[in-house]
């Protein structure tokens, strides 16, 4: 049978011994220990090879804005009202350069799959949802995009905004969102995105308990109305920093109630970081949810980029790798929960977007991307850098490793 590559030599998750991956037509047609055949060869070298990273929670209509608004707003609220006050002016060609300009960098670093959350409302229209359908289009060669409608100020109190989201959902998006927090009837805003949910049969992805105070939120509104449309498996919440700051017995409380509800959990340790504990001078709180803890009490789970240069996170490179080592560390997790902190980064993303052809296996996508290291301990513990990466089976990107030049003699 005749192969269009094979990928040689290559370690993958949980495997003891390197194995060669044939392709054909874009898919994976073979995994044995060695493929004998004609085909081009491209050697891995004995190196970790996983299906691309997938990020869950990406802004790109408000990526790379440092210059227009600096970036030390404080707080929640104040970073929020920033880019509001930008947005009127935001054009659809703007908006493709700076998410252009990320996607450029997220597939350098081995993204394979992205999860894009799009302010639709008075103030942005439409145009930033119709700039993030040209990437969607014009980077499927490496990239695959989900796109994200949401009202990132509020939707009962914003008129003119459930009509647009309405648009944005009859003109292609893959999903919808929203942000409880910042509405003035926040049990309205549920109830609306989940009636438009059912009714466009969509995934719904919540910006939600965004800080630090746990004796109020809405994950039990969210858990009770996943379960009452019929939703389980289908919702996420983004953020979430409330379980953070939990006692351990509300934190097992919480994670019971997500598991059984079939509600995701996506922590963004850069911006959750960067906003949460303002108010504390010293002994300043993580504010960090331990997804690797939820994951083990039966949650799916995920670590996500979340902002880039703007006043929510004013840094950011699109490596998952690096955000999956950031966790690790303010996490506190030791070498033997590498393995799972690669999995926020990778498999459970892909679940949490239900990505039925992640992952390298016969029949599968032909997503490969070789990191600059023989196994995910090693990965997460030195920030490894990928080497190069596949889509359906076409070489997307290379990253040749530095060439250093010592003195002579």
């Amino acid at each position: 049978m005749s192969l269009d590559l094979v990928v040689t030599d290559a370690r993958l998750p949980g495997r003891a011994s390197p194995v060669s991956i044939g392709i054909r037509a874009g898919r994976v047609a073979e995994i044995a220990p060695a493929i004998v055949c004609d085909a081009p060869r491209l050697p891995a070298g004995g190196r970790l090879a996983i299906a691309g990273f997938v990020d869950s929670h990406v802004h790109l209509d408000k990526a790379c804005l440092l210059g227009r608004c600096g970036h030390d707003h404080g707080d929640l609220k104040a970073a929020i009202a920033a880019v509001s006050a930008l947005k009127r002016d935001f054009t659809e060609d703007d908006v493709y350069a700076r998410g252009a300009r990320c996607l450029d960098r997220a597939i350098g670093f081995g993204t394979t799959h992205m999860r894009a959350h799009v302010e639709v409302d008075p103030r942005a229209g439409l145009r930033s949802f119709e700039a993030l359908r040209r990437l969607k289009r014009d980077y499927a060669w490496a990239i695959e995009l989900q796109l994200c409608a949401f009202p990132q100020e509020g939707l009962t109190n914003d008129p003119g905004c459930d009509p647009l989201l309405v648009e944005a959902l009859d003109g292609g998006a893959d999903l919808l969102g929203g942000c409880p927090y910042t509405d003035a009837n926040p049990e309205a805003q549920l109830d609306r995105l989940f009636d438009l949910a059912r009714a466009y049969d969509v995934d719904l992805d919540l910006h939600l308990d965004f800080d630090l105070d746990p004796s109020w939120g809405h994950l039990e509104d969210v858990c009770r109305r996943a379960e009452a449309y019929g939703r389980g498996g289908r919702v996420t919440i983004g953020h979430a920093t409330k379980l953070s700051a939990m006692t351990p017995n509300a934190f097992e409380r919480a994670a019971r109630r997500l598991s059984d509800a079939g509600v995701a959990v996506t922590a963004l340790p850069a911006t959750d970081l960067y906003l949460n504990g303002r108010d504390r001078p010293f002994d300043t709180p993580r504010g960090v949810t331990r997804v690797h803890e939820l994951e083990r009490r039966g949650v799916l789970c995920s670590v996500a980029t979340n902002n880039v240069m703007n006043p929510f996170t004013p840094f950011g490179d699109l490596s998952l790798m690096r955000m999956a080592n950031l966790y690790a560390n303010v996490a506190q997790v030791g070498p033997d929960g590498f393995p799972a902190c690669l999995d926020l980064v990778t498999a459970g993303p892909a679940r949490l977007m239900n990505l039925a052809d992640y992952g390298i296996a016969v029949g599968r996508q032909a997503d490969v991307v070789v990191l600059d290291a023989p196994d995910a301990e090693t990965a997460i513990a030195e920030i490894a850098l990928p080497v190069f990466g596949l889509k359906r089976g076409r070489l997307s990107f290379e990253r040749p490793a530095p060439t250093l030049m010592p003195p002579p003699g």
